[in-house]
């Protein structure tokens, strides 16, 4: 099946599939049969945990094909923004000047996140993460302290390396229920999640390309050019499924992985609140709480994307494209 039939397939059946219990993705790729990765594109349907079809609802079963494209069912667990739950002692959680990317960093009120890459807008340099490290997921203020390391590493105001300086806010997915329907969902809402059967929020006009955010250092002495185990950053190039990648990350050090599929819809959780995401790229790389913000890049050291969230097994990359075009960088 030729890659713009398969597009149009998904992108006129994404809503439908979202509509079924467990569906928390909806992207581009290759097939998978019998463990091996066919050269067949496909709609790839990610869900919370795979189910026997004799266990489900009948309208909660992904069809075998959409419009005579074929599907593959992924089980990836929820995806969520990779903010750092709880401290973890590794030597990138220290205070480092300059400091590179790869190491913890974060808005003075959260956890910690990755310091991604030093960018450069309008000829000064900034410091490119995501939205939910620098700016709080949209509750920071221009101005405000980011610290390396961040919070939960140790960080303090002393520790403050730069200030936010801009941010594109997340559009999270707005719940309008009555006062019946919240009492129900807190009296049901575990049974009904626990059965499959929980109230489900299907893409809407508000959704995101991106998580990201950046701020000024304090002075330009106090961050590298460079990111921790890759090295300096040589261009962008595009994503393209197979490709291989790599990231630096506070958590999990340098890991690499492949691109899996591309064009995602994906459903997010921000720790009580969700948004949808669109035009994302997934990938198998390692990554986990307090990796938000990396910069992934392919074997060339050229930017791929900056990882903002992730499943038990997947991760999820914002289009470099995107990022330097919405915040106007430059990665020279």
């Amino acid at each position: 099946m030729p890659r713009d039939g398969v597009d149009a397939a998904k992108s006129s059946y994404e809503a439908a599939l979202f509509a079924r219990a467990n569906v928390v993705g909806v992207a581009v790729g290759n097939k998978v049969i019998g463990g091996r990765e066919t050269e067949e594109r496909c709609v790839v349907v990610f869900v919370e945990r795979k189910r026997p079809e004799d266990q489900l609802r009948r309208r909660d079963i992904v069809p075998r094909d959409l419009g005579g494209v074929h599907t593959d069912v992924v089980e990836t667990g929820r995806f969520h923004a990779l903010r750092l739950l709880e401290p973890k002692a590794v030597d990138r959680t220290q205070k480092i000047r300059p400091a590179p990317g790869g190491v913890s960093i974060g808005h003075f009120l959260i956890t910690a996140g990755t310091l991604g890459v030093t960018a450069h807008r309008r000829g000064r340099p900034v410091i490119l993460s995501n939205n939910h490290v620098l700016a709080n997921a949209n509750d920071g203020r221009p101005g405000d302290l980011i610290l390396q390391p961040g919070p939960a590493d140790g960080g303090r105001t002393q520790d403050a390396i730069g200030r936010l300086t801009d941010f594109v806010p997340i559009q999270f997915k707005e719940r309008r229920l009555g006062a019946l329907g919240r009492l129900l969902e807190r009296a049901l809402g575990p049974a009904l999640a626990a059965a499959g059967l929980g109230l489900k929020r299907l893409p809407s006009g508000r959704t995101n390309l991106i998580d990201a955010a950046i701020a000024e250092p304090i002075s330009a002495d106090v961050v590298a050019a460079e990111i921790l185990g890759i090295g300096r950053v040589a261009g962008t190039v595009e994503g393209s499924i197979g490709m291989r990648v790599r990231k630096s990350g506070r958590t999990t050090s340098t890991t690499e992985g492949r691109i899996s599929a591309l064009d995602a819809v994906v459903e997010v959780d921000y720790g009580g609140k969700t948004a949808i995401f669109r035009q994302q790229i997934v990938s198998d790389i390692l990554s986990r709480g307090g990796d938000s913000g990396s910069l992934v890049v392919d074997e060339r050291n050229r930017s791929v994307g900056l990882l903002f969230a992730g499943g038990e097994t997947t991760t999820l990359i914002n289009p470099i494209g995107a990022v330097l075009h919405f915040l106007d960088l430059s990665l020279t």
